[in-house]
């Protein structure tokens, strides 16, 4: 995680200082429910709440000859708090509070994470909302389609992105879970009322049926949907890419008055928000694949999957929010070239609308593969530089016998490609 590609509110989240703050709260958490079932002596929560003041480079000095972070801090604590630390951390496992704490950060993480999706979303709407009626020419493998409008697009993007807060919020309720269950997760010197009690306060689910650890197939999923919407993310910044090129000219990303393009080349205006996205997204997947690798540990726990998470809890998140947050201001202040569009649709002289004329011909009777060569013949002909695709329509006899000019005229409507444009915003999943 780096300050470039990470907010000031997400770094403090994963900072040592917010880690060992968490630790203490979930050792107290816990030594609280101790107390109130008589095994732990009364005001030893307490004490340590008044006296404890973490120094996180005391506990990394600790660390440093312990070679145990947990027992670094348990000691940290104990130096401050004397007698009082005596049934911290009882019955406890190192697991439990490094799996309850990081459960705690990525909840927390997940708070500002989601909130730079939904403003993505958000900005989406406003731009399917604004270009409804902006007709633009539809590609499919990268070459004229047939006319859509600019609106539908980006309410395409949106939706996909609806259904990634949707997934999100599935895959945050599944990793926020937390253990007291001890060693090997059998409860051997707790109490399953207790564990419940302890993670309720915490805002944590209990995880059932724990092995020393909570189990990693939760993380997965977690990390897996992340990289989904990022690919999603980079679906948009891609095409946006694309929309940008010189030879198309239908969107540019907002510059600056100050800005600069190229060291080189002062008449450049390039995609770079939406380049430094996609490349974003792809650490996302990297590290989607770094989670699967943690699900198989093994029996009861190892070690292999703590130093993949503790990199890719803090990167993954920080990434997800940035990247998030970047294209929401990308598709906000986007500028939309409506004659760019209404010219490139009207580039290939037509040819966009020759379903329209292939179901007209069908429609008078004549069979589909023969529509087909009718229509075809007129449209390589205007594509090898005869006259255009409509005139070489209505100049062609076979053509004629079925349609009149005037229907052959009517094929070509961006209304008739339109119609159900607003039934289609109807049925938008998300409002």
């Amino acid at each position: 995680m780096i300050e470039r590609y990470s907010t000031p509110e997400i770094r403090r989240i994963w900072s040592p200082a917010r880690r060992w703050e968490i630790f203490l709260d979930v050792e107290l958490a816990y030594l609280d429910a101790l107390e109130e079932d008589g095994i732990a002596p009364a005001g030893g929560a307490a004490l340590i709440r008044e006296k404890v003041r973490l120094d996180p480079a005391r506990i990394e000095e600790l660390e440093s000859t312990l070679k145990h972070d947990v027992i670094a801090f348990l000691t940290h604590v104990e130096e401050q708090a004397g007698k009082a630390t005596a049934f911290l951390h009882y019955g406890m496992t190192s697991s439990d509070a490094l799996d309850t704490v990081y459960a705690l950060q990525l909840k927390e993480a997940s708070a500002l994470v989601r909130k730079g999706i939904v403003d993505l979303e958000q900005a989406l709407w406003g731009l399917a909302d604004a270009h409804r009626n902006t007709a633009v020419v539809g590609r499919t493998h990268g070459m004229h389609a047939e006319a859509t409008s600019f609106g539908l697009v980006a309410l395409g993007w949106r939706e996909a992105i609806c259904r990634g807060i949707e997934r999100f919020d599935r895959a945050v309720e599944q990793v926020t879970v937390g253990k007291f269950s001890g060693a090997v997760g059998n409860l051997a010197f707790g109490d399953p009322e207790r564990e419940a009690r302890v993670l309720a306060r915490l805002g944590l689910g209990v995880e059932p049926v724990a092995t020393q650890v909570v189990a990693r197939d939760r993380h997965a999923q977690f990390f897996t949907t992340l990289a989904v919407i990022g690919g999603t993310i980079e679906q948009i910044a891609v095409n946006i890419r694309h929309m940008q090129r010189s030879e198309v000219g239908e969107v540019h990303e907002s510059f600056g008055g100050g800005q600069r393009g190229s060291s080189a080349m002062p008449h450049k205006k390039n995609p770079i928000g939406s380049e430094n996205v996609c490349g974003q997204t792809r650490l996302l997947r990297s590290w989607a694949l770094a989670a699967l690798e943690d699900v198989a540990l093994w029996h009861e726990r190892d070690i292999s999957h703590s130093s993949v998470e503790r990199v890719i809890g803090p990167d993954a998140t920080a990434t997800m929010e940035f990247t998030a947050k970047r294209l929401a201001r990308i598709v906000s202040n986007l500028v939309v070239h409506e004659d760019r569009m209404a010219a490139n649709l009207d580039a290939s002289g037509g040819m966009v609308f020759s379903e329209g004329v292939l179901l007209a011909l069908v429609r008078k009777g004549l069979r589909r593969q023969e529509a087909y060569g009718l229509v075809q013949k007129a449209a390589l002909k205007a594509a090898d530089g005869g006259a255009g695709f409509e005139e070489n329509l209505v100049a062609d006899a076979e053509v004629r016998a079925l349609l009149s000019e005037d229907e052959i005229r009517r094929c070509f409507s961006v209304d008739e490609h339109l119609r159900f444009r607003d039934a289609i915003y109807d049925r938008r999943t998300c409002r």
